[in-house]
């Protein structure tokens, strides 16, 4: 389970649980992986008052403190999620924009090989990996005869 003694946790750290930052940790924890802009209208639910600059200052600290982690899924703003959550990679689906979590032991091989053979540490907290979901996946080959074949390499320009 998820703590959520977040005042316990600022209090530990030198800091104290202003309203602000109950509302993006709340925020946060309650969407998941969700960027700035999702995680201020969520807040502006129960405080109106908020303003963007706010919630980016209390991602800063919430994430200098170790509460929040981001990863970049995408060309757009960073997706925040409450850090004591267990690591994980990200799925991304291209078609739907879903986000499936993965623990990172099924990149545990992956991650051995880089730091064998290139002596690099990885952080996997960071790590999306793009594709398509299975459930895409199913619509895609279910979907209108001329899907499959879109899906099909073509032969190199000199072929045809």
């Amino acid at each position: 389970m998820v703590s959520t003694d977040w005042k316990t946790d600022l209090r530990q750290r030198g800091y104290r649980l202003t309203p602000q930052r109950q509302l993006v940790l709340e925020a946060v924890d309650t969407l998941e992986h969700a960027t700035p802009d999702d995680i201020l209208a969520e807040v502006r639910r129960t405080a109106s008052g908020v303003n963007i600059s706010t919630v980016y200052r209390t991602l800063e600290l919430l994430e200098e403190l170790q509460l929040v982690s981001h990863a970049h899924l995408g060309h757009g703003a960073p997706t925040y999620h409450l850090a004591d959550r267990h690591h994980h990679i990200h799925l991304v689906c291209r078609d739907c924009g879903d986000i499936i979590e993965a623990d990172v032991g099924v990149v545990a091989e992956f991650t051995a090989k880089l730091r064998d053979s290139f002596g690099f540490e990885t952080d996997m907290k960071h790590f999306a990996i793009f594709g398509r979901c299975a459930g895409c996946t199913a619509k895609k080959t279910d979907g209108e005869p001329g899907d499959r074949a879109a899906d099909q390499p073509r032969p190199p320009a000199s072929a045809q």
